[in-house]
């Protein structure tokens, strides 16, 4: 390593330090963030707005009825300031997938409705995505691609010049066809899992329906498992760690039923 690229790699580091801890809610890991709530949100917009145009938003009727009286339930208790909730549903029967943006750009692809059939099966789903925007996964992503760079994006960032569009485009994996992230790490995904057991959970819908719902989505998959489940935990590792998690997400949920 050369003395330059030493002198960058410590400048880093203190940046790192200085602006770049925090703390996922619930599960208490630690995360790296050097980019802004504001800038995500900022992003996720600009993102949530290309999806939109390519795709089939259908406009009214019982499915965008259903995504916006269970998401707004979700979004509530996940009590996200400066949040300006949208959610979409398109028209894809084959797409199994559903994302949520940093900002509160929620979209629900219509494949996946048959598997989650009720209020509570969409829950699951729902919490699970508004999970990732609460624990803030996709800045998170992002932080880990700006530092790979060691230094000029990243010190950027810190200074408050904010990430190039490229750098972002990047570190969310953009479709050409449809604007759908890319999947997020086994951790981000298990982590997502947990605080959208509590989230469903506080807004009045019984967690233990996770499992049901993961056990229709696994029947759906066969030899291809569809895009909402790609690194995800497997099924067996799922199931174990939410029934792990489940005493901790029905104090929430009794103790919502308890309150008048």
């Amino acid at each position: 390593m050369t003395r330059q690229t030493l002198q960058r790699a410590l400048l880093v580091s203190k940046v790192v330090v200085a602006i770049g801890c925090a703390a996922a809610p619930y599960t208490h890991r630690s995360q790296l963030m050097l980019v802004s709530d504001s800038q995500a949100a900022k992003m996720g917009a600009q993102a949530f707005a290309q999806v939109l145009k390519e795709g089939d938003v259908v406009r009214s009727g019982p499915a965008v009825d259903q995504v916006r009286r269970v998401g707004t339930r979700i979004a509530r208790v996940a009590d996200i300031p400066d949040a300006d909730w949208q959610f979409a549903v398109i028209d894809d029967p084959k797409q199994v997938n559903a994302f949520a943006l940093p900002g509160g750009k929620v979209a629900v692809y219509t494949g996946i409705l048959p598997i989650t059939q009720d209020d509570a099966g969409l829950a699951v789903v729902l919490g699970h995505e508004i999970g990732h925007v609460l624990a803030r996964h996709g800045a998170e992503r992002m932080s880990q691609g700006l530092l790979a760079q060691l230094g000029g994006t990243a010190l950027a960032v810190a200074l408050g010049g904010g990430p190039s569009s490229e750098a972002v485009l990047a570190a969310y994996g953009l479709g050409a066809r449809y604007g759908v992230l890319n999947p997020f790490s086994r951790t981000q995904e298990s982590e997502a899992d947990h605080i959208g057991l509590i989230l469903m959970a506080k807004a009045g819908y019984d967690p233990r329906d996770a499992i049901p719902f993961w056990e229709r989505m696994e029947r759906q998959g066969g030899s291809s498992p569809p895009e909402f489940l790609s690194t995800h935990p497997s099924y067996g590792t799922r199931v174990e760690q939410i029934r792990a998690e489940l005493p901790e997400a029905l104090q929430y949920y009794q103790a919502g039923a308890a309150t008048p």
